[in-house]
């Protein structure tokens, strides 16, 4: 009955389709029987037969770190996922993601920073780009990297297709690293999968009062690797790379010594959001004097500003 089904169907639209993409340069079609195709893909349960791929079929093989997180992210998160993925990158191993707005695209971003580049697992055909607001980060990912999809072209956005993809980002690498997580976020799902696999999952700690912590804690809680350095990951996965670049969450950003006045308000907020109240409290400034303090260090990239009027530092 299933085969009269497909023999029934006319396919012959979608399969020229298929032949034009991969006519055009840097695309390729990679197929169970192909040599590009992903040998890790291969011990997960479920390997798609074949992979559409815009970018550099040779990346599918090589050695891996997933990095995931939350749409939502804070600024330190996102900070923390750049550099993160720049020094693993630069360590060689290839940030494997899913091209989504936040984390994603941050570990995206520093992964082609590196030499080991980075691929996208999208959930739409490759033929298409979701979020469109990162149709510009996934032009340099098809030109640095690749991008990699297993629907058929024009697949629109649908939503069970995003969790489907997770199980391919999570097999494709040798550890998931989880930057921020909600408790409910599709993140959790990823690092469950990969520990499945038996995968190393690991998971950046932050502020106890953060909603985006609450996952990663979470993770940790069952067993995952904390870890504060990406040379943290890096010893972990046995992976010796003399001179590899360690990214700690507080030498994220470069930058000349605070004056008198930044060091007093940076010692005042710690590294938790705090208000402008709390902040002329503690810092014994007038709102006046503190605002402009705020401006400096924000523009100097010390201290983003949050909603609901608070602000984070960022080193």
């Amino acid at each position: 009955m299933l085969a009269a089904k497909l023999f029934d169907t006319d396919n012959r639209s979608a399969i020229d389709a298929g032949l034009a993409w991969v006519e055009e340069p840097g695309n390729a079609i990679v197929t169970l029987a192909d040599a590009h195709y992903p040998q890790a893909l291969l011990q997960s349960a479920d390997p798609p037969l074949l992979l559409y791929v815009k970018g550099r079929t040779e990346l599918l093989n090589r050695p891996a770190l997933a990095m995931v997180g939350s749409r939502n992210a804070t600024a330190q998160g996102l900070a923390n996922a750049e550099a993160f993925a720049r020094a693993l990158s630069e360590a060689g191993l290839l940030i494997v993601s899913g091209l989504a707005l936040g984390i994603d695209a941050a570990a995206h971003r520093g992964g082609l920073e590196g030499v080991g580049g980075t691929l996208a697992f999208i959930g739409t055909g490759a033929d298409r780009i979701y979020p469109a607001r990162n149709a510009p980060l996934a032009r340099r990912i098809a030109e640095g990297g690749a991008i990699v999809s297993e629907f058929p072209l024009g697949t629109p956005s649908v939503a069970h297709n995003f969790p489907k993809r997770n199980r391919l980002i999570a097999g494709l690498a040798q550890g998931v690293l989880v930057v921020e997580a909600a408790p409910a976020s599709g993140s959790l799902i990823t690092a469950r999968l990969a520990g499945e696999l038996g995968r190393e999952v690991f998971a950046i700690p932050g502020s106890i009062h953060s909603p985006m912590s609450k996952g990663c804690h979470q993770l940790i809680k069952q067993g995952a690797k904390l870890v504060e350095s990406a040379q943290d990951v890096l010893d972990e996965l046995r992976w010796a790379v003399p001179g590899a670049r360690s990214a700690a969450p507080q030498t994220l950003v470069a930058g000349t010594p605070p004056a008198p006045g930044e060091e007093r308000v940076l010692a005042a907020m710690g590294f938790d959001p705090a208000d402008v109240d709390t902040l002329c409290t503690r810092s014994n400034l007038t709102p006046d004097a503190l605002f402009a303090i705020l401006l400096e260090l924000e523009l100097d990239g010390r201290v983003a500003r949050l909603p609901g009027g608070r602000f984070q530092r960022l080193q």
